[in-house]
């Protein structure tokens, strides 16, 4: 009947990442029922129900049994979501069932025309198949790795939709050391170069490409959500795994509220699944809301990896080393032993008391067993005691004095430089003068400001660039070990250099001092030395570094059970590869002081300045 009300209206809340279902008094019993099959939802009152975008897309069948089917009222974005989704979700089946995809599938000889006469950069033929397949979906994930040009995929995804006339303009979130690439590449790529523009205190209106850093997205959701609904726009997830918490990260809920904005999603990350399913569940879930989450649960359910590889393959396009062809390299790991004083600290540290330490058993037990602190200890507890500032590096005395056995454990730890010296250290100084011998830069990554301190030092002989979050002269640093003949070593820490820079041009070492349980930072940081642009004939080794009997075995052991599963789900034998580390012996164990002391060269004149 002409006129008569909506028996339910289903929509979004005000921050896009909830639906909001509303229904008449007469259909309030049915609402409750309905409510029954969203038991992670919430009646709001006796006439609306409030459900997790992703809880409604994956329990939509549960609509079916609404008594008047036809007089529900969808709001037009949240209905456009649902139909693309959907429309994937069955391109994705046909796939797997080997059927014929459909008349919207594109092929990789199809890219070139479909790109317009304004595209005129080279695209490889990875890149032009990997355009095709996310061509074919409404949405799409590229998970290629580092160096396969997924800038220029993302860009020429974009040019083909805009030619079409589907989309207008481009919003690009990413970390702050992908912005050069994405700016570049926006010049590159077009006759007529796009407008990119870096958000600044707000949305630059005119701008074609918008690019922004994960950091800023929650504060700036307003204004970004009204740039985007001003225009057709596609949002490209640069560095995806940023946001891999989902709704329960800022991160991540900021771009849930932004992605149904969107007419197209794209997120690009070689390290989709850094932790496991979950990760996967949060990432395919910004692309495909409701869809994502259930088919990674579905897949990855029954534990058979190589079939939830065949399940997941049609949702994502991935690049290979090995399909680019990049020279082997090898993985090693070198456990190490700790010397007596070390090994004493440490065991008192998780509860394993000498007699000298039980006089100390309150401090010990102070200090607690916090990770950061065990992977500190593991290196040298001798970290776990606060500097004049957290930059101080650890003042080895060599040779070293005797340990005086009379003095409390927990003093001699605040000590420990004048007693031993941490056998990472030792290992790490080794495998880096004889890279210099041989004319090979190293890099070397340990996760702790005071540890790349202590290494600066130690290894004052080869003139080391340094990098970490509070490195003011960044450029100059990396500039300096790229340039410099006489600069054999870079210093970092995954957390700061682990993503957006190249080294593989002159750096074909790199030694962890330590680890933490971050599979997807472990691998972002390895790619800085090995990726495409490698000569064949290129050795690349990378040494992990472990102290025997403490959490590094556990954190080698549990980024092995990552790899795999990551390495697994995406068909990929060259990060399979990284789950079995070769296990070699330490070289510098055999070493004495005085072989120390000819290594660190003119050490004492340095601390001495």
């Amino acid at each position: 009947m002409v006129g008569t009300e909506p028996s339910l209206r289903i929509g979004f809340d005000v921050t896009r990442t909830r639906a909001v279902l509303r229904t008449v008094p007469q259909h309030q019993n049915d609402l409750v029922q309905l409510a029954a099959r969203f038991p992670a939802g919430g009646q709001r009152g006796p006439l609306s129900l409030e459900v997790d975008l992703d809880d409604l897309l994956v329990g939509i069948s549960a609509l079916g049994s609404w008594p008047s089917p036809g007089d529900v009222q969808w709001d037009e974005d949240l209905a456009g979501l649902v139909g693309s989704v959907l429309d994937d979700a069955e391109t994705a089946e046909r796939s797997l069932q080997g059927q014929e995809p459909g008349a919207a599938t594109v092929g990789p000889e199809d890219v070139g025309s479909l790109l317009g006469a304004g595209w005129r950069a080279d695209l490889t033929t990875f890149q032009k198949r990997d355009i095709a397949r996310l061509l074919s979906l409404r949405h799409g994930a590229n998970f290629s790795v580092p160096g396969a040009g997924k800038t220029r995929v993302g860009l020429a995804v974009f040019a083909a939709l805009r030619e079409r006339g589907e989309v207008r303009r481009l919003l690009v979130v990413s970390p702050k050391s992908a912005y050069e690439s994405w700016q570049f590449e926006s010049q590159a790529c077009f006759k007529q170069p796009l407008t990119a523009s870096v958000m600044g205190k707000s949305p630059d209106p005119g701008a074609e490409v918008l690019i922004v850093n994960y950091e800023r997205l929650d504060r700036s959701l307003a204004s970004l959500a009204s740039w985007v609904r001003a225009a057709p726009t596609m949002i490209i997830l640069d560095e995806a795994h940023r946001m891999k918490l989902g709704a329960r990260g800022t991160y991540g809920s900021a771009c849930m509220a932004l992605g149904p904005l969107a007419l197209r999603r794209l997120i690009l990350t070689g390290t989709p699944a850094p932790n496991g399913a979950r990760d996967l569940e949060n990432l395919l879930s910004f692309v495909w809301p409701g869809h994502g989450r259930r088919v990674v649960t579905s897949a990855v359910g029954g534990g058979d990896l190589a079939y939830a590889s065949t399940v997941l393959r049609p949702l994502f396009t991935r690049t290979t080393k090995q399909e680019l062809e990049l020279p082997a390299f090898e993985t090693r790991i070198r456990f190490v032993d700790m010397p007596v004083l070390h090994r004493e600290i440490y065991d008192a540290m998780v509860g394993r008391f000498s007699a000298r330490a039980e006089a100390s058993r309150d401090d010990f037990d102070a200090l607690g067993k916090a990770l950061l602190r065990l992977l500190m200890a593991a290196t040298s507890p001798a970290l776990l005691v606060e500097g004049s500032s957290r930059y101080e590096p650890l003042s080895y005395r060599v040779p070293p004095l005797d340990v005086p056995q009379s003095d409390p454990l927990y003093e001699l730890m605040r000590n420990l430089p004048d007693y031993e010296m941490s056998p990472k250290y030792k290992e790490a100084l080794t495998i880096v003068a004889e890279n210099a011998a041989r004319g090979r830069k190293t890099l070397v990554w340990t996760t702790f400001v005071r540890s790349l301190a202590t290494l600066e030092r130690l290894l004052a002989k080869y003139q080391p660039a340094v990098v970490h979050g509070g490195t003011v002269d960044r450029e100059e640093q990396i500039r300096r070990f790229r340039e410099d003949p006489a600069c054999s070593v870079l210093l970092s820490n995954p957390a700061t250099l682990g993503e957006g820079i190249s080294l593989h041009q002159i750096c074909h070492d790199a030694v962890y001092v330590d680890r933490d349980f971050m599979a997807g930072r472990f691998l972002q940081s390895l790619d800085r030395i090995h990726r495409l642009g490698l000569a064949p004939d290129t050795e690349t080794r990378v040494t992990v570094l472990a102290a025997r009997g403490t959490i590094d075995e556990v954190v080698a052991l549990r980024l092995e059970e990552k790899l795999e599963f990551m390495g697994r789900i995406l068909d990929d034998p060259s990060v399979q590869q990284l789950a079995d580390l070769q296990e070699e012996p330490s070289v510098a164990g055999g070493m004495d002081m005085a072989d120390v002391r000819a290594l660190l060269g003119h050490l004492d004149g340095v601390a001495a300045r």
